[in-house]
């Protein structure tokens, strides 16, 4: 985890910026996982569009770790550390990786149903085209997910 100073400051950062959604199933590779293990490798992304948006990510950048599977929903922030890099071990040359790191779980989860109910989310690329497994989110959107969180 983050120290509370660091956790501040990444505050601070996506309030201007936003950041970026990742999505992962749980029964592969968990928040818990992730906060046990202190770093990840984010690997495993095939579709074109979601390798140009991991391309686009740096190091700071913070990320919704969204689960995927029965439960749909963001359960918890981290912090792009490293990247992005090649995939050492894929057997395509076109393959991009990103190291985080756990930020904080959520208070409460927020699931895709929410998400889709609310018009304010009407034309985020989550509600559009679900499918996609690395996409951005504005910090308008962070902020309304947040509070969700917070709710």
């Amino acid at each position: 985890m983050l120290c509370d100073f660091a956790e501040a400051e990444v505050a601070k950062a996506a309030k201007a910026t936003g950041g970026w959604l990742l999505k992962e199933e749980p029964s592969h590779y968990s928040y818990a996982d992730l906060e046990r293990d202190g770093t990840a490798i984010w690997d495993g992304v095939d579709n074109n569009l979601a390798r140009k948006h991991l391309r686009m990510v740096k190091p700071g950048d913070r990320a919704l770790y969204y689960q995927t599977g029965k439960d749909k929903a963001i359960v918890g922030e981290m912090l792009v550390v490293e990247g992005p890099m090649a995939a050492r071990h894929a057997d395509d040359p076109n393959a991009v990786v990103v190291r985080v790191q756990p930020v904080k779980s959520w208070p409460k989860p927020v699931t895709l149903a929410q998400i889709k109910k609310d018009p304010f989310f009407a034309k985020w690329d989550l509600v559009r085209n679900s499918r996609l497994s690395v996409m951005p989110v504005s910090a308008e959107i962070w902020r309304r997910l947040e509070d969700l969180a917070e709710a």
